[in-house]
C-alpha cells in the first residue's frame, strides 16, 4: 500500500503557490515540493496529487491519497471528474489540463481519496502545509503554464 499526503497553498488567489507531498511506502519516505510565481490554490492542490502519483514508479498498487481539498477529493468521490471528462468541461470548468493530467495517470493505479481537515491535528497533513508554504514564499518559482497561458 501506497501513501500519499497532499496539500495546496497559494498566496493570494490567484499569487504566489506551491504544493508539498509525503510519500510512503513500507519503511520508505520521500517528500516533494514546488513553488509557482502565479496560481490559485485549487491548481496547486491538485498539482500536489499529480506530483504525487507521478513519483510512483510502482504501477497498479493501491494508494491511498489524504487531501485536506473537499474541491479533489468531492470531484473524484462525487463522480464529478467523469461528468467533467464526458461534457468535455462544458460551461468553463477550471483546471482542465491538470484534471486530464490526473486522469491519465489514475489509470496506472487503484486510488482512494481521504478527505482530512487542514490545520489540525494530522502530523503528514501539517507536513504537506509546511512544504507548500515553503515553496510558495520561495524565491526559485517556476511558471504554472496552465495558468498563465489560460489553458486552465
Amino acid at each position: 500500500m501506497i501513501t500519499i499526503y497532499t496539500d495546496g497553498s497559494s498566496r493570494g488567489n490567484p499569487g504566489p503557490g506551491g504544493y508539498g507531498v509525503v510519500l510512503m511506502y513500507g519503511q520508505h519516505r520521500k517528500e516533494l515540493s514546488k513553488g509557482f510565481r502565479l496560481t490559485t490554490n485549487n491548481r496547486m492542490e491538485l498539482m500536489a496529487v499529480i506530483a504525487g502519483l507521478s513519483a510512483l514508479t510502482k504501477k497498479h498498487l493501491p494508494v491511498d491519497i489524504y487531501s485536506d481539498s473537499q474541491y479533489v477529493v468531492k470531484a473524484i468521490q462525487e463522480g464529478w471528474l467523469q461528468k467533467w471528462l464526458r461534457t468535455n468541461f462544458a460551461g468553463g470548468k477550471k483546471n482542465k489540463d491538470l484534471w486530464l493530467q490526473y486522469h491519465q495517470l489514475s489509470q496506472d493505479f487503484k486510488i482512494r481519496f481521504h478527505w482530512v481537515k487542514g490545520h489540525a491535528d494530522n502530523p503528514y497533513n501539517n507536513r504537506c502545509d509546511e512544504l507548500a508554504t515553503a515553496a510558495a514564499d520561495s524565491h526559485d518559482l517556476e511558471i504554472d503554464e496552465g495558468y498563465e497561458n489560460g489553458d486552465s
